[in-house]
């Protein structure tokens, strides 16, 4: 099962792309091998390959049906992108649209587009590449971004990002993944840029949850008696609800995205909010609750953890 339902909410999960990333020593440097190890029982073999110590993501994309509109939550990181210095993510063919069409959802049935935040591996799909020009793949959808992040990454206002591993610094900066993924929407008319919070609908609201990007946001979603909250980047590993002090190398203000991660966990844990992360494997989100200094899975979601046969 790739799909659930909360409150008048439908949720779907549609995978792109499945595969150990990198080293946990190179993505969370304040982590120690203890750490890992201590959680071992409930991170492998979803979330993190003991053998190798690599972390084990995902880039998905979440389909959320609501007051009869179609609303893609992050797009991965899309096909034919020219990313040299993220290989495994360069010039990529992952039948996501297939795979998007399997969930029904044809590109022209979108409504609305959520970019979480403005990295290369969740803004990708909106666009393809159509006799050489990057047009959007969702032509009838409105894309809303923070303006913090458009601005923040816009290679015009010349800004060097801080967070690195290795060599995906290039592939998250400003320059290939704006110029062929976000400015080619925002010409045509399609984009929101927002500020402080957006009103999606009855049942979903945008706010912002910034450090690991300034713009960084949280989708909340409340319907009926259920409540969930869709988080992005906020948790890149669910070791991180344990050590939510552990922060990944990858962001931009890592003080603040710590903060951020804290208030919206207890948020979570004091309404029972299921958190969906952008790159969870295995269930993909989960039920926390507070314990000790952090928090632990009360419960997994529902979703198939098989990952659209990619796993």
């Amino acid at each position: 099962m790739q799909t659930i339902t909360l409150g008048d909410v439908e949720i779907t999960r549609v995978v792109e792309w499945h595969a150990p990333i990198a080293p946990t020593t190179a993505i969370f440097p304040s982590s120690t091998p203890e750490m890992w190890q201590e959680h071992k029982s409930w991170l492998a073999p979803d979330f993190w390959d003991p053998e190798t110590d690599a972390l084990v993501a995902t880039v998905q994309t979440w389909v959320l049906r609501s007051e009869g509109r179609t609303i893609l939550i992050d797009t991965g990181v899309g096909d034919d992108k020219d990313r040299p210095d993220m290989p495994s993510w360069s010039h990529l063919r992952t039948g996501y649209l297939d795979r998007l069409a399997a969930a029904g959802v044809r590109p022209e049935d979108v409504d609305v587009v959520v970019n979480t935040h403005a990295h290369s591996d969740h803004v990708g799909w909106n666009t393809r590449l159509v006799d050489g020009e990057w047009v959007p793949t969702f032509p009838n959808a409105t894309y809303l971004f923070s303006k913090a992040d458009f601005d923040y990454w816009n290679p015009a206002n010349g800004h060097t990002p801080r967070g690195t591993l290795g060599d995906i610094t290039v592939a998250r900066a400003g320059g290939g993944m704006f110029q062929d993924s976000v400015l080619p929407v925002h010409r045509e008319g399609l984009t929101v840029l927002w500020e402080d919070g957006y009103r999606i609908d009855g049942n979903l609201a945008l706010e912002p949850a910034p450090g690991h990007t300034p713009g960084s946001a949280v989708v909340r979603l409340a319907s009926g008696t259920d409540r969930a909250l869709f988080i992005g980047d906020l948790v890149h590993s669910p070791l991180q609800f344990a050590e939510p002090d552990c922060e990944p190398c990858l962001s931009e203000d890592e003080e603040q995205a710590v903060r951020s991660r804290r208030r919206v966990l207890a948020e979570a844990a004091d309404t029972r909010a299921l958190v969906f992360p952008a790159h969870l494997s295995g269930h993909g989100a989960a039920e926390v609750r507070r314990e000790g200094g952090g928090f632990a899975v009360e419960r997994w979601a529902a979703f198939d953890p098989e990952l659209n046969g990619l796993r």
